[in-house]
């Protein structure tokens, strides 16, 4: 790149002053920028020649100047915990004077979703990201890995993966401590509103309800169990089914607290009060659960904590420090209020 008469450097070049002039989009550079195969030869060539010309420096080729920024990745930003993480997050950030930008990869938009963050990621540059709820299959993992940028995953959807640092809560000991809750109130029918299949956290508030009614002696029925999707509207037809039952349960714990909200409704339009004819717990602490009436009695999931501790771990993470456990888990805690009574 030649000085200008002046002496000084031109300014830098950016990836949308080459699209402009290759007449193709951002999103084409940035897949040359990042060697992907989804683009024409024909159009790589182009680009890769205006690139040079227009001395475009490639992210990794010098060590960039920080952008700055943090991307907050959601599969859906459709629940209210989502707003407790990104507060937890943004807190954190602030007071490193970094921002944050929070998008979606929507879940039930595969890979082409994935595709579409990663461009717009890649042109913005990003200093690090944190993923939330994600399963960081081999596609993701190695598009990150490319880009050569800090990654954190808050509650993994699978298995954590030890070369990505994950932040997560204590979900199997907070299921154990609302079902011994509820077995201590003499409740022995316990219906439980599970997650969403085959996320991490699903399975292990499963496991502890399971475990809590097997330290009670109490046998584990399938038929008390019925699947959600940790929203209103299947809390609402979970409720629904288990309290059509002739042998419907005394007390019903929810996997989330929109569930239990969800569950709510259906003992109301089945005329029974709470906790008078029905005991519910959830799971998380969300405001709503205090503003419910009754108050909601559930299980403290720490998630601005949890949005805090991630950030703080990404800016580590960001300037080259070391981090001391790849797999941290925060203590969950039952919040006992009005939604839960004793049987006689």
């Amino acid at each position: 790149m030649q000085d200008n008469a002046q002496g000084n450097a031109r300014p830098a070049v950016t990836i949308s002053a080459v699209a402009s002039a290759a007449g193709v989009s951002v999103p084409t550079v940035s897949r040359v920028l990042n060697g992907r195969s989804d683009v024409a030869p024909a159009t790589r060539e182009r680009v890769e020649a205006l690139l040079r010309e227009y001395g475009y420096r490639r992210r990794g080729a010098v060590a960039p100047a920080p952008s700055g920024l943090v991307d907050l990745v959601f599969n859906d930003l459709d629940s209210p915990w989502a707003v407790e993480i990104i507060r937890g997050v943004e807190e954190a950030l602030n007071g490193e004077g970094l921002s944050v930008v929070v998008s979606a990869i929507h879940r039930r938009g595969g890979t082409d979703s994935t595709r579409k963050w990663l461009d717009t990621l890649g042109d913005r540059a990003s200093d690090g990201a944190i993923l939330v709820t994600t399963d960081l299959d081999s596609f993701l993992h190695a598009e990150l890995q490319r880009l050569n940028l800090p990654v954190i995953v808050i509650d993994p959807a699978g298995v954590p993966d030890l070369e990505v640092p994950t932040i997560g809560a204590t979900n199997w000991t907070g299921a154990v401590a609302a079902t011994e809750h509820l077995v201590e109130q003499n409740h022995r029918r316990i219906g439980f509103v599970a997650g969403r299949p085959g996320l991490w956290c699903s399975r292990a508030r499963l496991d502890g309800y399971r475990a809590g009614l097997d330290a009670a002696g109490l046998a584990f029925d399938p038929s008390l169990v019925v699947p959600g999707d940790f929203d209103y509207a299947s809390g609402f037809a979970a409720g629904v089914e288990l309290l059509a039952r002739e042998d419907r349960p005394s007390a019903i714990f929810a996997a989330s607290d929109q569930m239990a909200l969800g569950v709510y409704e259906a003992a109301r339009q089945q005329g029974l009060r709470i906790p008078d004819d029905l005991s519910v717990i959830g799971f998380d602490d969300l405001p709503e659960a205090s503003w419910a009436s009754p108050p909601l009695t559930t299980v403290r999931q720490p998630l601005s904590e949890m949005g805090m501790l991630a950030a703080r771990t990404l800016v580590r993470l960001m300037r080259g420090e070391p981090v001391e456990s790849p797999r941290i888990e925060l203590s969950t805690k039952l919040i006992p209020r009005a939604s839960v009574r004793a049987l006689a």
